[in-house]
Formats: C-alpha cells, sequence, structure tokens
C-alpha cells in the first residue's frame, strides 16, 4: 500500500489564514480587564436564567438571583476570553438588571433608574447571596431553546407534541464528532451503520426507521448515499423523531435530519482550530464573524482534512461558507448562505453486503471482524462528491404580533463512483466484489414563505401559522451505470486488485424532474396556562414529469393529498410538558425501474401514521423527556416470481415502542444522562406470495438501544472537563426474512476539554477516544448492507478565539 501525501494547496491555505489572523491577533489591543484573568467565555443566545447559570458554572463564580427577575428575558451570545465581570456585563445589557459583587458570590437586582445617583438604591429589594451547586450542561438543556419547527414556526422545544434531540457547534467540536452516530452518541434513538470517514450510504435511523429527509437551513438535500454534510460550518443538528409529512411534505417516514448553518456573531470574533487524528489525518479551521457596520454582519468558514484516516481511508476535503446577514430596517432581516465542499476518499473499505452469505452453512453466524483496513480495500478505487448550496431570505417583523419569513434555496449534489462494494458469502470471510461506476447531479430548488402570529379570538389565544411552498428536485445521471463481478477475495487476506477501466461520467439531460407544491396552516389554541391544542394540516401536490422520450408511454405522476397534526399539551408548570399527538407522513409514489421485471409499474403513494404520547421537564439541570410511540407504514418486498425479480408493495410494518431520556446533575462537577428505546416492530397483513414474512421484524431494528452518558469538571484541576458515552445495540436481522442476525454490541468513548491560557491568550485543548477499548463488532443497516466496525482511533485539537 503506498502512503497518501495530502494536497498542499487546501492546507497551506487554511494554515496561511490562521496563522495571518494569529498575526493580526497580536497587533490588537488587550481586552482584557487589569484585575481579572481572562477565561474563554462560550455562551450562546437562550433565556437570560439559563445564561446566568451557565456563566456560574463556567466561571466558577457563586450566584443568586430570584427567578422572577428573569422570567422572560433572553440573553445575547457572549464568547471569547473575556474576565467574568465582562462577560457578565454583556449578559445583563439592556435587561433592566445590574449584579452586586462581593467576592466570589454574585446576586442580581433590578437596576438603578437613570438619572439616580450611584448609592440611591437602598429601596431595592434585598437579595440574599448564598453559594449555589452547579454542575455541567444537561445533555437535555436544548428542550428550553426556541427553534424553527416547520409548519409550527418557532417554538420552544419543550412545548411541542413529538420527539426531538438538538446537539450544537460546542458539543459537536468537544466531541470530535463527524458522522451522524457520533453527533447523537448520547441519543439512543439516532443510529448510522455507518463509521466516521466512510461513505454513509444508507443513512441514519431514528427509532429503527430509516431517514431520507435531510435539510440544510430548511433546504432539502439528499445525503444518504455520498456522505456527512460537514461539521464545521454547522451551529447545530437537530432530529426529529416521527413522520414529516404535515412539517415538510412528501418524504419518507422514519424522521429528519435538520442542519442549522453557523451565522455572524453579535461580537467580532475569531476562532482557529488545528487537528490530528490517528494515523496520519491533519485538520484546519478557520472560524471568523465580523461585524462589517453596525447592521451588517458576516461570518466566513474555511477547513480542510488532509491525509489518512484509521481506517486507511484517504481523506482529501475542504469546505468553505460565506453567511452574511443585514438589517435592512429595524424589523426587516436579510439572510445570505453560500456553501461549498469538495470531498474525496480514496481506498475506504470495501462496502460489504449480507443478502447473498451462506446463513445455512455458516450456522447464522457472521466471520470474526477484522481492523485490517488495509487489507479490504482496493486502493485506487473512490467516491467524490462535490457540494453547493446557496440562500437568500428576508425575515420581517410586522408588529409585536406578527412575522414574515420568506426564503429562497437552491443546492446541489455532484457524486462520481469507482467504489468499491462486495457480497460476503461465508464464515470464512469470502467474498465477491464488484466496482461500482456512476456519476450524478442532483439539484433542489426551495421557495418558501411563512407567516405567524398571535390573535385573541373567543376569548383564547391563538399562535397562528400559515404559509405555502415550491420545492423543485432534478435529477442527471450518466449513461454508464457499471456494476461487474471485478475480483474477489477473503477478509483476512490482502485485496491486491487495482481498477483499471475509466469510468465515463458525461451526464445526460435531465432524467427526473419531480415538483412538490403545498399549501399549510397550524394553529396553537391557548386554552389557559396549562392547556394547549395543536391542529394543523398540509396540502401538497406532487408531480413527476414525462422524460422518457417515449411519446408512446405516459410515465407522468400526479397525486395530491393532504396531511394532518393534531395534539393536546398539557402544562402542569413551566417547566413541564405532557402531550399527545397524531401525525400523518406521506410517502410519493413511482414507477418501477429497471432491472425489475415489472419496470413501468406504478407504485402508489402511501400514508403512513404515528401515535405518540409523551412528557418533557427541563430545569436547573433535572431533566427528562418520556415517548410512547407507534408508526405504521407500507411495506416495499422484493417478491421473486418464476425467477424473475418484482418489485412490490405488500403488508404493513408496524414499529411500535417505549424512548426514554434523562439528564441529572451529581452535584456542581458531576452530571450524568441515560438514553434508552424498546422497539416491538414486525411486518404484518402480507400477502400470500409472501405468507413467510407474517409476523417477522423487519431488517436493522434492534428492540433495545440504551446510550449512558457523563460529564465531570475536575475541581483539582480548573478548566479541565472528562465526558464519556457508553453505547449499546441489541441484535437486528440483515433481512426481513430473519435468518441472519447482527450481534448486539456496547462501545464506549471518552474524551476531556482543558480550558487554560498561554500569556493571556485563551486556548482549549479537546482529546478524544472512540471506541475506547477497541471492540470488535458488525454494523449494519440499509438493503442488508454490513459494515466492520470502527477501530480505536485517537483525536486531538488545539482552538483558540480572539
Amino acid at each position: 500500500m503506498h502512503r497518501f501525501t495530502p494536497r498542499p494547496a487546501p492546507l497551506a491555505l487554511a494554515l496561511s489564514l490562521a496563522f495571518a489572523c494569529g498575526a493580526l491577533w497580536a497587533q490588537a489591543s488587550s481586552p482584557l480587564a487589569p484585575d481579572a484573568a481572562p477565561i474563554n467565555i462560550t455562551l450562546p443566545a437562550q433565556p437570560l436564567g439559563e445564561a446566568l447559570n451557565a456563566w456560574a458554572r463556567q466561571t466558577g463564580a457563586q450566584l443568586a438571583v430570584q427567578q422572577s427577575l428573569v422570567a422572560g428575558k433572553t440573553a445575547p451570545a457572549v464568547t471569547g476570553p473575556l474576565t467574568a465581570r465582562q462577560a457578565l456585563d454583556r449578559l445583563l445589557a439592556g435587561s433592566g438588571l445590574s449584579a452586586t459583587v462581593d467576592g466570589a458570590a454574585v446576586s442580581i437586582r433590578p437596576a438603578a433608574p437613570n438619572g439616580t445617583p450611584p448609592g440611591a438604591d437602598a429601596a431595592l429589594p434585598e437579595v440574599k447571596v448564598t453559594a449555589k451547586a452547579l454542575g455541567p450542561a444537561s445533555a437535555l438543556g436544548y428542550l428550553s431553546k426556541n427553534s424553527s419547527t416547520g409548519a409550527l414556526g418557532d417554538k420552544k422545544l419543550l412545548d411541542t407534541p413529538f420527539s426531538v434531540a438538538t446537539v450544537d457547534s460546542d458539543d459537536i467540536a468537544e466531541r470530535g464528532a463527524k458522522s451522524i452516530g457520533q453527533i447523537f452518541a448520547k441519543d439512543a434513538a439516532v443510529s448510522t451503520p455507518t463509521n466516521s470517514f466512510a461513505t454513509d450510504w444508507w443513512g441514519t435511523q431514528i427509532r429503527g426507521l430509516p431517514v431520507r429527509n435531510t435539510y440544510i437551513d430548511d433546504i432539502p438535500m439528499l445525503l444518504y448515499w455520498g456522505g456527512d454534510f460537514p461539521t464545521e460550518i454547522t451551529e447545530s443538528v437537530t432530529a426529529l423523531k416521527g413522520l414529516t409529512g404535515f412539517m415538510y411534505g412528501f418524504g419518507e417516514p422514519g424522521g429528519a435530519l435538520s442542519y442549522q448553518l453557523k451565522r455572524p456573531k453579535a461580537d467580532n470574533e475569531t476562532l482557529v482550530q488545528l487537528g490530528y487524528r490517528n494515523p496520519g489525518l491533519a485538520t484546519v479551521h478557520l472560524d471568523t464573524s465580523r461585524r462589517l457596520t453596525e447592521d451588517t454582519g458576516l461570518r466566513a468558514n474555511v477547513a480542510t482534512e488532509q491525509g489518512t484516516a484509521y481506517n486507511a481511508a484517504k481523506i482529501d476535503r475542504t469546505v468553505a461558507s460565506l453567511a452574511l446577514d443585514q438589517s435592512l430596517s429595524r424589523s426587516v432581516q436579510w439572510h445570505n448562505t453560500l456553501v461549498y465542499e469538495d470531498s474525496r476518499n480514496q481506498a475506504e473499505p470495501i462496502q460489504l453486503y449480507l443478502e447473498a452469505y451462506d446463513h445455512v452453512g455458516s450456522g447464522g453466524q457472521l466471520p470474526t471482524v477484522t481492523y485490517d483496513y488495509d487489507q479490504l480495500n482496493v486502493d485506487n478505487a473512490y467516491y467524490r462528491t462535490k457540494t453547493l448550496l446557496a440562500s437568500t431570505g428576508i425575515d420581517w417583523a410586522i408588529d409585536d404580533q406578527w412575522t414574515l419569513k420568506t426564503q429562497l434555496g437552491f443546492s446541489r449534489k455532484d457524486h462520481r463512483s469507482n467504489k468499491a462494494f462486495a457480497d460476503l458469502l461465508n464464515r470464512e470471510g469470502d467474498y465477491r466484489g464488484a466496482m461500482y461506476n456512476f456519476a450524478g447531479q442532483l439539484d433542489n430548488v426551495f421557495s418558501q414563505a411563512v407567516l405567524q402570529g398571535t390573535v385573541q379570538a373567543a376569548g383564547l389565544k391563538h399562535d397562528l401559522v400559515a404559509g405555502a411552498g415550491m420545492q423543485a428536485s432534478r435529477d442527471r445521471w450518466a449513461s454508464e451505470f457499471y456494476w461487474s463481478n471485478d475480483f474477489n477475495g477473503n477478509l483476512y487476506r490482502e485485496q491486491t486488485y487495482r481498477s483499471t477501466r475509466t469510468p465515463d461520467f458525461a451526464l445526460l439531460p435531465v432524467s427526473s424532474d419531480t415538483r412538490q407544491t403545498s399549501v399549510f396552516a397550524s394553529d396553537t389554541l391557548h386554552f389557559n396556562d396549562r392547556w394547549q391544542a395543536i391542529a394543523g394540516l398540509r396540502f401538497t401536490r406532487y408531480r413527476i414529469k414525462d422524460l422518457d422520450g417515449d411519446p408512446a408511454v405516459d410515465s407522468a405522476y400526479n397525486i395530491t393529498n393532504t396531511s394532518p397534526t393534531l395534539a393536546l399539551i398539557h402544562k402542569p408548570n413551566a417547566h413541564t410538558s405532557l402531550y399527545g399527538s397524531y401525525v400523518e407522513g406521506l410517502e410519493p409514489g413511482a414507477r418501477v425501474s429497471p432491472p425489475y421485471a415489472n419496470a413501468g409499474e406504478l407504485l402508489k403513494a402511501t400514508v403512513s401514521k404515528q401515535y405518540e404520547i409523551g412528557a418533557k421537564h427541563e430545569h436547573e439541570g433535572v431533566d427528562y423527556a418520556a415517548a410512547l410511540f407507534r408508526v405504521e407504514r407500507a411495506n416495499q418486498i422484493d417478491a421473486l416470481r418464476g425467477g424473475e425479480r418484482f418489485l412490490t408493495q405488500d403488508g404493513r410494518l408496524t414499529y411500535q415502542g417505549l424512548e426514554l431520556s434523562g439528564a441529572y446533575p451529581l452535584g456542581k462537577a458531576l452530571s450524568v444522562g441515560l438514553s434508552a428505546v424498546y422497539l416491538d416492530a414486525t411486518i404484518d397483513k402480507v400477502s400470500i406470495d409472501n405468507a413467510a414474512l407474517q409476523g417477522n421484524a423487519p431488517s436493522f431494528a434492534p428492540r433495545w438501544q440504551v446510550a449512558a452518558s457523563v460529564q465531570y469538571l475536575v475541581p483539582a484541576v480548573r478548566g479541565l472537563k472528562l465526558h464519556g458515552t457508553a453505547r449499546y445495540a441489541g441484535a437486528s436481522y440483515t433481512t426481513d426474512a430473519n435468518t441472519l442476525q447482527i450481534p448486539a454490541r456496547t462501545v464506549f468513548n471518552a474524551g476531556f476539554a482543558y480550558d487554560f491560557s498561554v500569556r493571556g491568550q485563551a486556548l482549549t485543548l479537546l482529546g478524544n477516544v472512540y471506541n475506547l477499548f477497541n471492540k470488535k463488532y458488525w454494523a449494519g443497516g440499509g438493503w442488508s448492507a454490513g459494515n466492520l466496525g470502527e477501530a480505536r482511533n485517537v483525536s486531538l485539537s488545539l482552538q483558540t478565539r480572539f
């Protein structure tokens, strides 16, 4: 095997930018207060009470504040190397509150009125200062934050009638997460069979269902084959657990992944991060936010990743993004985004499939896992993608009650495949391999307008949302889809095959043109402070154009449908929500394509249904969420008739179970979290042709998945935080026939974050060990795919902000 030499240009560019910014900083005046050492403050925009608690955790101060003083107030984002007092003053700016400091104790009280002389505050109510034990941030702290929830508008996640999980950029960076599996390592409901630094071919699963719906700032993008979205430019990732028909229109059930991109900050700030992963993968990341004028902010990100990963894959990836926000007036904001990524993954491990595996002769056992990845690859195989996204939008605060948001976006994903696949055959590790050559260009155009406001009618408060949207998807493919048994091999012997053919990547004219147009509305009725009801409806028209070039065959397809959502929410207190909801999801129909024997046959659109009852609670780090759920969807089955393969809709898949998540602080230094999903998934209502599947479990739907997490602030070493996760996935079947299982596994990760300073400059050292005990395991998901596990690997990074 030859070593991979990183391309010097992207690496040199990023390093030059990083060190140039460092030189500029060295010439700048220091913002540090003369009587206190700066520390690295990272506080996102959030409710003021939560921001103050987070400030106290990061600074070690003792805080006392009356809840009534901060109720309903929001704090701005505060980040960078600041003294504790500087950060506190920024949090309280414009809040009408002030801080009184006595040593390490801080009390919050109303600010003196304008014109009141200093010291003339004797009439203000006295606040008793007491020490308060504060621990690390809760894994469910996102429940208290506001988020865009599609057709339901902007809502506090605590008050939404469905299960959701959000991971922000700080957590992603701290754990060095690169894949969806690593991002949601603390959430048992979200999983992926794909390791980091491998092409994500079949995507994510949520509660055992495959997820094919991905949105980047609400713009749809197909990601489930072709790689993960870059984390360097991502502010947060949200997993919506359940059907998305009302929220987003036609799509596969299971849920959705929503990426929110980084936007300009309120203050100037630059982050430089240098990273390393064994055995030889280097990363450079520059993230800078600048206020160009009082009304205009710009944020730029550039990152590159070059070298050899733990799995012998040769990584060559560069990503850049720009975000421009401008206030056109006090009530109108203009947002613009541009993203580009070029990623090439060469010599990654062969993608294995288990459909042809001899489960009888192998006694239902898979081969012993090997982590000699460089024996299981074709050295000149590769998968290359180019990603482009551009969007613009206007947010208009019409008045105190009404807002209008409009958005226009475009996304493109280019694919070039010379990737190696293989059918694993037996327990001895023999496989039959093939090179897969194809090219594709997938475009999406998206536009939407959403009006949101509040009215009083019939003695009730109504939170209203109404909108309309359009999505156009156009695909172009190369004329060549090459798949041939080019090589054979064994898991335990070096693969010496090298691809010699030159793929034809020339694209044909548009081969698929799909349009969705929709209108939607929802009403959240507030009966009183404790009871709410939600009713929503989306009307969608779905259309596939006739592009087959045969005037004798009408291959066009049109359908219209409505998807409702209904929910009831009870709030026994401000920090708790109990809910029940009913949601429908829509899967578009399509004409069967070759090589199926029934090519040209129309498979009808189907409606999936979800029922859920749940509870959520978030307060001072003691947080929990629970949900009982049931999802029903139509099943697609490959049927063999007379030796020919047919694609059919046959039977029903039912996924029902219980999901539990909780976080609890054990004193001021330790916080623990636990997440678990119990799933009872079955296939039923099948035809006589597939009677053998009646009562079976769907593939890759384990009965149990559990994730535990811990965070510990080391008292003896200021600025040092340790964290770890343990993740259990139960056994699951590789096909609906239930003849072969992927065994259960438990994998541990561990890491640390250490904040320190050198000559007044705040620095953070991050370290992570993935698969701490080097557990050897199989992972699987999507069309009988099987993957060798992720061997133990280590990442280190050093970052600074100025």
